[in-house]
């Protein structure tokens, strides 16, 4: 797959993870309040879920976002080697 096609589709994934990442820190934030409101166990353990949720998505979309640095960052390197060719040649 080409550079250009691989970062497509990882803005594409990027996009749908942010989207996912706003719910389940709404999520989270939701079920901290209801565990400081109710004090109970249960509520602690899905507030703990939800955080862990989120925390875990916010992880998916730095790991993401990094790759894509990476790919654009050979992009340009590559582009600059094939600028740089065409001045020799």
């Amino acid at each position: 797959m080409e550079i250009g096609e691989r970062l497509r589709g990882l803005r594409a994934d990027l996009a749908v993870a942010d989207e996912q990442l706003a719910h389940f820190t709404d999520e989270a934030d939701n079920a901290r309040v209801r565990a400081l409101v109710s004090e109970t166990a249960l509520a602690d353990r899905e507030h703990r879920g939800a955080d862990r949720h989120a925390r875990a998505m916010e992880r998916h979309c730095a790991d993401v976002a990094a790759e894509i640095a990476r790919l654009e960052s050979n992009q340009d390197d590559l582009l600059d080697r094939l600028t740089a060719g065409g001045r020799d040649g």
